[in-house]
């Protein structure tokens, strides 16, 4: 997951909404959104290759999503970062029990950043800073630190808080449509070229390798109530399918 934009108002009869891309290799085997047969309480999509998930849904109003931090020279990890998440969903721990294991074991993953709610609460962490509830806002994430000035995340931050007062699934997926690249002097040095900078740059990405493969558009309710839609993409942004599951609790 390459960029989340996401909107956190405790209190509010929709209290999360979030709007997300995923940007992974193609050839990379994936399932799409659906609830899992080994955990029938979670929603997710799930990475066939290592298990895990970027995106979901657990019991009880529990969400958790993460995106990787792009370092030059940095070192592939031990363990695959989508368990960070699938561990989240499949389990009971509350948030705080949770991320003290996983404060323990994060050595053993590459960069990454977590967004880890319980309906009550949502916190962001990290790789790379400590564990942080987070206040009422509008939110983004990269391939960076919360809130990076990177400039998809800014553009997106703002079409998301400019509709928060009349947005439409539909918007928020047209928000993570797009696919202007930024400009050369506003690309952010990850140690990947110009070029992948470039290709990289944009909400929406792709090319015949590498891109978005899923769209997530996810609102959530006072009670735990989710409505998810997600679109999957292929080879040069070619849309594959589409889900969408309403009012769903696990």
């Amino acid at each position: 997951m390459c960029l989340i934009v996401f909107a956190w108002r405790p209190g509010h009869a929709q209290p999360l909404i979030v709007a997300a891309n995923r940007d992974e290799f193609y050839a990379r085997p994936t399932q799409p959104l659906a609830p899992w047969d080994d955990y029938p309480q979670v929603c997710a999509g799930r990475d066939l290759e290592a298990g895990g998930t970027w995106l979901g849904l657990g019991g009880a109003g529990r969400f958790a999503a993460l995106t990787n931090i792009r370092q030059p020279g940095q070192a592939a990890g031990l363990r695959s970062r989508g368990e960070l998440v699938a561990g989240f969903l499949c389990g009971a721990q509350s948030i705080d029990e949770y991320l003290a294991g996983v404060a323990e074991r994060a050595a053993q993953y590459a960069g990454f950043n977590l967004l880890l709610g319980d309906g009550q609460r949502l916190v962001y962490a990290s790789s790379t800073v400590a564990a942080q509830p987070l206040a009422a806002g509008v939110y983004g994430l990269s391939n960076a630190g919360l809130d990076s000035p990177w400039p998809k995340l800014l553009k997106a931050r703002a079409g998301l808080a400019a509709q928060l007062q009349d947005y439409s699934v539909q918007s928020l997926l047209e928000l993570l449509a797009d696919a202007q690249p930024a400009a050369d002097a506003e690309l952010p040095d990850t140690g990947v070229g110009l070029a992948t900078e470039r290709l990289l740059s944009s909400a929406f990405i792709a090319s015949p390798n590498y891109g978005t493969r899923a769209s997530t558009v996810l609102v959530m309710d006072a009670k735990g109530r989710a409505q998810l839609t997600e679109r999957s993409f292929g080879p040069y942004g070619g849309r594959l399918g589409e889900v969408f599951m309403a009012s769903w609790r696990g």
